[in-house]
């Protein structure tokens, strides 16, 4: 099977083909540095991540883009709460968001060729400008400089909304200097405590949207094959980028594939800073081991909302529990990694990772019954499994040890071996009590034929 993927312009899933025989162009909508980001916000990299993987093990190449907002009203907002400057703050987040996310595995093939930043590309910005404003997209007013919607006929093909519904969803400013309430900001002026670049309508700064499509017009090119990004960004963002961009660019399709990721959900309603319902992605890496915080961001298909709770991670600590303890049992074979037909035939399959993380299921399944030489077809099959999704590339042994100081190992191992000592003299009410106190500790005995082994509940 050909790759498949659907594409929000079209409602269609579609057969994949870069345009370019060098190999195909991802861009994907970056964070806006102003704090640190919850874990709703971390879907997308992670997925769209094992779609970068995956691009490049299907055509040999890829150029991938995810960008980083660095100026912006609500990192203004931030710096003059805090008392802190502003670089400061887009600095700060900027580390603290790559340390998250590769914590998360969005590292190597899973991350980005490129992250260009906003404020490295005003020149690019303000050229655009006077690109659309020399066509008739685009006018000056009061330091303003605003995108005619009324110029792009096409204005709401990607969200397929209605004028009206347009309006009322983009909680637009309606001002004076505007020739119709729907045009929408790509410079505005600043004063003199705020960011600001000289431009030909004075000192200003950019507004959100012209920052994506200056950036992917840099980096990629005119057209690219892939835009990514949240559902939340569909409308005003993404169509907004399509309007300003195909403007920009003579009529030239922006992107040809457009890709959105559900939201996830906490506690009944979708994750945002602005509900306060948001766990972030800061504090979960050092609650729950993050390789199961992916797992769970890989659980649901990538469309569909996912509904974020305690018990979804700690079902992702139990079956990285039950893989790695696979992977433990077959120590003793030389296996290397090999991603099976199944695993590719489900990320072929429109990015289906539960399919996915079925498939690795289903192998390991096998495997623990596997005798032979399938045990080392099954190990090297449940490695490449795990390669294709960014999970299983640990040692078993590091996973078990999770948390834990080599002097606690240490003594744990101590118990259980005092507890075996005990059984073999028939003192059980000793074994009880060191079974109970493990338990206690969050320690579990597993009786295998090689013998009792413990790992962290």
């Amino acid at each position: 099977m050909s790759l498949h993927l659907y594409n929000t312009l079209t409602r269609l899933v579609d057969p994949f083909v870069p345009a370019s025989p060098s190999g195909p162009t991802l861009y994907v909508c970056g964070p806006t540095v102003y704090n640190y980001v919850h874990i709703g916000n971390a879907r997308g990299p992670v997925v769209f991540g094992v779609l970068a993987s995956l691009l490049r093990r299907r055509f040999g190449g890829l150029r991938y883009a995810r960008n980083i907002t660095d100026v912006d009203d609500k990192i203004n907002a931030a710096a003059k709460e805090s008392g802190t400057p502003i670089s400061a703050i887009t600095d700060r987040f900027a580390a603290a968001y790559r340390e998250d996310m590769a914590a998360l595995g969005v590292t190597g093939v899973f991350a980005p060729d490129m992250e260009p930043a906003a404020t490295d590309h005003i020149p690019q910005i303000i050229a655009m400008c006077e690109r659309l404003i020399a066509d008739g997209h685009a006018y000056a007013a009061e330091g303003h400089v605003l995108f005619s919607v009324a110029s792009f006929p096409e204005y709401g093909k990607l969200s397929r909304r209605d004028p009206e519904d347009m309006l009322a969803g983009a909680r637009v400013e309606v001002a004076p200097y505007k020739r119709d309430p729907g045009d929408f900001v790509l410079w505005k002026p600043s004063t003199d405590d705020l960011p600001g670049w000289d431009s030909p309508w004075g000192r200003g700064r950019p507004g959100w949207h012209i920052e994506c499509s200056a950036m992917a017009e840099a980096h990629l090119g005119d057209t690219i094959d892939i835009h990514a990004g949240g559902i939340d960004l569909q409308f005003p963002h993404h169509e907004n980028e399509v309007a300003q961009s195909e403007c920009a660019h003579g009529g030239k399709p922006f992107a040809r594939w457009w890709m959105h990721n559900g939201m996830l959900n906490f506690g009944g309603a979708k994750m945002s800073k602005s509900l306060g319902n948001i766990e972030k992605v800061h504090d979960l890496v050092r609650a729950h081991p993050p390789e199961a915080l992916r797992y769970a961001l890989l659980s649901a298909h990538y469309r569909q909302p996912l509904e974020w709770s305690d018990a979804v991670v700690d079902q992702g600590v139990r079956t990285l529990d039950r893989l790695y303890g696979t992977l433990r049992d077959l120590a003793d074979v030389d296996a290397r990694a090999a991603i099976p037909a199944g695993i590719e035939a489900a990320l072929d399959d429109d990015l289906n990772t539960p399919q996915a993380l079925a498939e690795i299921a289903r192998i390991a399944g096998e495997a623990r019954k596997a005798s032979g030489d399938d045990r080392a077809r099954l190990k090297s099959e449940l490695l490449g499994a795990g390669l294709a999704l960014g999970l299983l590339q640990q040692d078993p042994a590091a996973w078990f040890a999770r948390g834990a100081s080599g002097d606690d190992d240490a003594r744990i191992q101590q118990l259980v071996d005092e507890r075996n000592e005990a059984k073999k003299s028939r003192d059980f009410a000793r074994a009880d009590a060191i079974r109970d106190q493990l338990a206690n500790e969050g320690i579990l005995l597993e009786d295998t034929p090689a013998g009792v082994r413990w790992k962290r509940a």
